[in-house]
């Protein structure tokens, strides 16, 4: 028998049932917002280094925003996963679906987690997924990579990618060099204005013109990121050098670029110590920390490792190999005398370049420098082997070997980094030099002419086949397409400008 209660009580059991109910449902959305709010973002996206046709490194910086927040973006702590699976394969849905490394994003590596995925198969298309989380079992969608392996040295498949320098942020944001007076580089041009356009928050313009090209690698040959501008004040210590990386790569067409395009980076004196500088002197940042954030903020090699070389060669493809050389960790001293001891690559790095470079069979050899070694560049300087008083001798002994070893004649090609505008340069021995010029039209400035007297080539013995006029920003794209029954492999070096137009072209075969 169902017994009926009072209809009074009946009301007020059911009022009391409802508030308890909008009490536990305000709470949960309480509880799942602030759960939300809690979960670690990837602000500065993800980020492939390294690349080979069997190997790639992948980074992710677990971050509270996905913004500046009072000029920085602060790290937390947390767990993130990697998953990898060839693109090829259509049917797999799940997150977890693939090959899985899993990391921790600590305070101690500036909450960057960082994996290696190994054997893996050449020319292949492959994606990486990413959950992140507080833990290993609280998780959320983050960045997903793209990147397809290197073709190796048993395949012409064809290759292009993009080299950059001079990404100079203050510069094209605004810093201190700005107080109403006319500014005036050491050429005595007036400084350019910072970027005044509309897509300013999203970053330097030359970042979309690069992903629009879909390039399967980017190169950065140095000053990623300034140290020291603006000078008042400039980093000196590890926060203040970490906030550098994060307020760049926190710029979404970075994000959008390096989802896509997989990286390799060199330093250069903006983002090692200070302007020209070497590792003499008691100023900060000290070598040693300049060397840790090298290592910490880049994808060099696995996480913790300072070991690994931070010069070494690339082989692409049959047509393309790529030497990385190392100008900062083992120089001499600028103001050393120069001679047969004073080095810019040190003697270990020397004979390893040499040796890699008569072993190669690859139908184009190209060495990427952060610094210049044709030029022309400008006379007052010393700090590279262009300059008088810097390391000529080095590199007069180094293009020795090449004219010796006929290296000029067989499609050995320098691009360098470090000059504010773009050229292609001969010198006297046959070593051509291809520049990339500042990718930032603010950080551009006119070039040094052949046979200027302020130039470190006041003589004009240098054949200057392009020299960017009027300077801008920019970047240089290379291409390389396979042998054809018509003809030999050729290579393109393609200046652009920060919109991608194209300012030069030069072609040659391969032999």
């Amino acid at each position: 028998m169902i017994q009926k209660l009072p209809p009074v009580y009946n009301i007020r059991h059911l009022t009391c049932l409802f508030g308890l109910l909008c009490l536990a449902l305000v709470s949960q959305g309480e509880t799942r917002r602030s759960l939300k709010n809690s979960l670690p973002l990837a602000g500065q996206g993800i980020m492939l280094g390294e690349l080979s046709d069997s190997r790639v490194h992948a980074q992710v910086r677990l971050t509270k925003s996905n913004t500046l927040v009072n000029g920085d973006v602060a790290g937390i702590k947390g767990v993130v996963r990697f998953v990898l699976r060839e693109r090829t394969n259509r049917l797999r849905q799940n997150n977890n679906d693939g090959v899985i490394l899993e990391t921790l994003a600590v305070a101690e590596n500036d909450f960057i987690a960082r994996v290696t995925f190994a054997d893996l198969k050449p020319n292949t298309p492959y994606e990486i997924r990413t959950l992140l989380g507080t833990t290993a079992t609280l998780l959320h969608k983050g960045p997903v990579a793209q990147f397809t392996t290197h073709p190796g040295a048993a395949s012409d498949d064809p290759v292009h990618f993009v080299v950059v320098t001079g990404m100079n942020y203050g510069k094209f944001h605004g810093d201190n060099r700005i107080d109403g007076k006319v500014h005036l580089e050491h050429n005595n041009t007036a400084l350019p204005d910072p970027y005044t356009g509309r897509d300013k928050h999203l970053g330097y313009p030359a970042l979309a013109a690069i992903t629009r090209l879909q390039p399967d690698f980017f190169i950065g040959t140095g000053d990623n990121v300034y140290y020291d501008t603006p000078k008042d004040p400039r980093a000196q210590t590890i926060t203040e050098m970490r906030q550098k990386w994060h307020e760049q790569f926190v710029q979404p067409r970075y994000r959008n670029l390096f989802a896509n395009t997989p990286t390799y980076w060199e330093v250069d004196d903006h983002d090692y110590r200070i302007d020209d500088g070497d590792n003499s002197g008691d100023h900060l940042p000290s070598p040693e920390t300049a060397v840790r954030m090298m290592y910490e903020q880049l994808p060099y090699a696995a996480a913790g490792d300072q070991e690994t070389k931070t010069y070494r060669t690339v082989r692409v493809s049959k047509d393309l190999q790529l030497w990385f050389v190392e100008g900062r960790i083992y120089r001499s001293d600028n103001a050393m005398e120069d001679g047969p001891t004073k080095s810019i690559w040190g003697t270990e790095q020397k004979a390893w370049l040499k040796k890699t470079l008569l072993a190669s069979d690859a139908t184009f050899k190209i060495m990427i420098s952060a610094t210049p070694m044709v030029g022309p560049d400008d006379k007052r300087k010393f700090d590279n082997h262009t300059n008088f008083g810097g390391f000529r001798q080095e590199r007069d002994e180094f293009f020795k070997f090449l004219v010796d070893n006929k290296l000029p004649d067989n499609n050995f090609y320098l691009i360098c980094g470090d000059r504010h505008w773009q050229y292609h340069a001969e010198h006297p021995s046959g070593v051509q030099e291809f520049s990339t010029g500042a990718l930032v039209d603010a950080n551009s400035r006119p070039g040094r002419k052949a046979g200027d007297p302020l130039s470190t080539d006041p003589d004009g013995l240098i054949k200057q086949h392009y020299l960017q006029d009027p300077a801008s920003g920019g970047f240089l794209h290379v291409a390389v397409v396979p042998q054809t029954k018509q003809r030999d492999a050729m290579i393109a070096f393609i200046h652009r400008d920060e919109h991608g137009r194209l300012l030069n072209l030069q072609t040659n075969q391969g032999k």
